[in-house]
């Protein structure tokens, strides 16, 4: 395992986390802002900031380490093989911290203090179902696409996750690093620290529960799995 390999890796993640939650946290206050009261097009502010963000970040970061950007990822890569175990806490930590990073940002931003605790409640059991079925959606898209043509999965997940928001009551999460950084605003895109628990469970059910699946529809899935979320080294710089 090459050092350096992994820390260009571990940055990449970092870095396109960061820039992730800097776009959903800051399109949400900017379009709770400008929406003059108007949740939905608040809402559809968001969202297409958020689809659009992600496919460019996955262009941008999906050559270097495959813009995991999301543990949920990370873990069922490594479930397949496609990232070895002991790389698996650099990408989570980069991740952790890059969400962190993002929303701090984000509130510089726009004027609001680094961090505060989000009060938006979002528990219940609808909330957690939805937050299964958005990352069982999500991973399924990754492992469908991901086979057949790698490089329109950018584009695959844009889509999805702008579907998801609208689709779910939870407006899909579907990825625990975001989950833990949003409950650390209280702003449109916030969660309180309180239901944080219950959307990454729900998470990771659902992400486990898609890798299953497709194991199983696709029994040669592990042959590729080193292409998620899109094609990245897996020879020399891991060897």
């Amino acid at each position: 395992m090459s050092t350096t390999g992994l820390q260009r890796r571990a940055v990449a993640e970092f870095a396109g986390t960061a820039l992730l939650l800097a776009t959903v946290v800051g399109s949400g206050i900017m379009g709770e802002r400008l929406a003059g009261g108007n949740v939905a097009v608040a809402l559809l502010a968001n969202t297409l900031a958020t689809g659009a963000g992600l496919v460019a970040l996955i262009l941008t970061f999906g050559p270097i380490s495959g813009a995991h950007m999301n543990p949920a990822v990370t873990l069922a890569d490594a479930v397949v093989g496609g990232i070895r175990w002991p790389e698996v806490p650099a990408y989570m930590v980069a991740q952790i911290a890059g969400a962190f990073l993002g929303v701090a940002v984000a509130h510089g931003m726009f004027g609001e203090p680094m961090f505060f605790a989000s009060r938006h409640a979002r528990a219940g059991g609808a909330q957690f179902l939805s937050e299964f079925v958005a990352t069982f959606g999500l991973l399924s898209v990754i492992w469908g696409v991901v086979r057949s043509r790698a490089t329109a999965v950018p584009f695959a997940v844009g889509a999805y996750i702008t579907a998801a928001y609208w689709f779910t009551s939870s407006t899909s999460f579907a990825n625990p690093a975001v989950t833990l950084a949003r409950a650390a605003s209280d702003t449109f895109a916030g969660i309180r620290p309180a239901d944080a628990p219950a959307f990454i469970v729900a998470q990771l059910l659902g992400a486990a529960g898609a890798t299953l699946l497709f194991r199983w529809l696709v029994p040669t899935l592990p042959k590729v799995a080193s292409e998620v979320v899109v094609p990245h080294p897996a020879g020399e710089e891991r060897a």
